[in-house]
């Protein structure tokens, strides 16, 4: 009985031990996000979602900006609130399995749709799919004559400078295909007494991970500001320039 109970007890100290290390090396593998700046203290979000998302926000609301008389639906609309509210046709006609699909940008004047996708082949497959499904299941229940086709010629670039003079961020989007918009985050370094204009002309590198890991969320936050005409987010010193600024 004591040597069972002895084997237990060291069972339970190597269980609780593993455990502990398990925990101090996940805590190793990204830092806290209260430390980092321009993160909010109780963020989970990942660290790239916050470019995704800051991406799909900005050029949807650059798409609308560009196309004032149109009727432009976001992807916070579902297919059955675009057929209904841009009256292309039926909405119930629609499947229950497809109706509260969401597609990135509709213009239901011009009658084009786009889906977003991050500039790699991979994901360019994937947003040809989806645009394809999302065409098919609207082109089912709306009227002969308002049919949809997948947008083009949609392509456009917009800068965030930081701290006034430091890291310089480029967003840029175009459109290679009917339906499929590619975007692109790229990065120029500080450059010391140069503009942002002399530091968009130079070569663009990948964005690094450190600087996704400090600013994505603060960069989501300015562009959002920039296009709303709200107050800049706390923590944020630069510019933000819109495809206005840049032609």
């Amino acid at each position: 009985m004591k040597r069972s109970g002895s084997r237990t007890r060291s069972t339970l100290g190597l269980a609780g031990f593993l455990l502990v290390l398990v925990a101090a090396l996940g805590a190793q593998a990204e830092p806290p996000s209260s430390t980092l700046p321009g993160r909010q203290r109780d963020s989970r979000e990942p660290w790239g979602a916050f470019l995704g998302k800051a991406a799909h926000y900005a050029i949807g609301r650059e798409y609308s900006v560009q196309h004032p008389s149109s009727v432009v639906f976001l992807n916070t609309a579902s297919l059955f609130r675009i057929v209904e509210e841009g009256k292309l046709g039926d909405p119930k006609r629609l499947s229950e399995l497809v109706r509260r699909l969401r597609p990135d940008i509709t213009d239901t004047r011009l009658l084009v749709l786009f889906e977003l996708k991050p500039d790699n082949e991979e994901s360019r497959g994937e947003g040809r799919e989806q645009a394809g499904r999302y065409l098919a299941a609207l082109n089912e229940v709306v009227e002969p004559d308002k049919k949809l086709t997948g947008g083009t010629g949609f392509e456009g670039s917009l800068f965030l400078e930081f701290e006034n003079g430091g890291a310089l961020w480029q967003l840029s989007w175009r459109t290679p295909e009917p339906g499929v918009t590619l975007y692109r985050w790229s990065y120029r370094r500080k450059q010391p007494n140069a503009t942002w204009k002399e530091r968009a002309a130079q070569k663009a590198d990948e964005l690094p991970r450190e600087e996704i890991e400090q600013r994505g969320e603060l960069a989501e936050q300015a562009i959002r500001a920039a296009y709303e005409g709200s107050e800049r987010p706390k923590g944020f010193q630069g510019q933000v320039y819109l495809p206005g600024d840049c032609r």
